[in-house]
């Protein structure tokens, strides 16, 4: 039986690399573009997958989509710091607009049977109530959430003008191994290198500001969720549990065997207080829920003192 193909865009970094170990594993045919801006080569098994060493932007692009016919792709690359996008709007917009836009022109025109796409709970800005569903409104705090919202409005427009089936996964922070200091969730990876370096971490603010963390490899089985999926639109991905900074340091000094005391700074232009994201409906429609605990994902994800 032929293998169906999929892209991952960004495979080679945190979140797609674990995308692609659980795709080999479902034995499909994987195809990996990835810039090397922030993901690594060698998290990605060279002698397994397709690497193609090019930008989301990049003209040879189709000539991908043309030669390999891909049945799904699975868009994971973007510029994911929100302090980086309040402070170079213009580069945030031409990689996760511009940069999206390609990979969607190029999914109708081929004929792809789904495009999943990695959003972000920070397409809600400062929430009304928690925790938040799908249907809470969308007013972005930051050029990175009005970037990943405006390719959600680029997907239902697909949808409805050429019929492009698509699902939205608005990621809450996603920490784990390898993880970059880089991006919504790179708290933990901050403070584990403060850990692992005996230096007091910076916290933005009281410390008394709420996410929840949710572990790589759960974000990696609600993308394989959604391409086995019959449905479409749009779900959290997200732990439904809140945890404020100061006791996530707590919990990270608990396991290190350390007692780091932070350095507590202003807040940043951009961030949100609280957010909890509800993620009944990924329970329900994608049959999908997070296996991984907070601590237990912490275990994981610390490095060995």
């Amino acid at each position: 039986m032929k293998k169906q193909k999929v892209l991952v865009t960004g495979g080679c970094g945190f979140i797609g690399s674990r995308i692609v170990k659980k795709l080999l594993e479902k034995d499909f045919e994987v195809h990996v573009i990835d810039d090397l801006s922030t993901g690594n080569i060698s998290n990605i098994p060279l002698d397994q997958v397709e690497f193609f060493h090019i930008d989301i932007l990049h003209n040879d692009l189709e000539d991908l989509f043309s030669k390999f016919q891909y049945d799904y792709v699975i868009h994971q690359a973007a510029q994911t710091s929100v302090a980086f996008s309040v402070e170079n709007i213009k580069t945030d917009a031409k990689i996760n607009i511009l940069g999206s836009i390609n990979l969607i022109d190029l999914a109708i025109k081929y004929k792809v049977k789904k495009f999943i796409f990695a959003s972000s709970a920070a397409v809600y800005g400062h929430p009304n109530e928690l925790p938040i569903t799908e249907s809470h409104n969308t007013v972005p705090s930051s050029p990175y959430g009005l970037s990943k919202l405006t390719i959600e409005k680029y997907l239902d427009l697909a949808h409805d003008l050429y019929g492009l089936s698509y699902i939205i996964l608005r990621y809450s922070n996603v920490f784990g191994p390898k993880q970059t200091a880089k991006g919504e969730g790179g708290v933990v990876s901050i403070f584990n290198e403060c850990l692992k370096n005996n230096e007091r971490p910076i916290i933005y603010g009281d410390g008394n500001q709420t996410r929840d963390f949710i572990f790589v490899d759960d974000v990696a089985e609600a993308n394989i969720a959604a391409i086995y999926s019959n449905v479409s639109g749009i779900y959290n991905i997200s732990s439904n549990e809140q945890i404020s900074i100061n006791k996530l340091l707590s919990i990270m000094n608990d396991i290190s065997g350390k007692n780091l005391k932070p350095i507590f700074d202003s807040p940043r232009v951009g961030d949100i207080r609280d957010s909890l994201l509800s993620n009944d409906k990924a329970n329900q429609y994608l049959m999908w829920k997070p296996k991984i605990s907070l601590y237990d994902g912490l275990k994981m994800t610390l490095t060995i003192y």
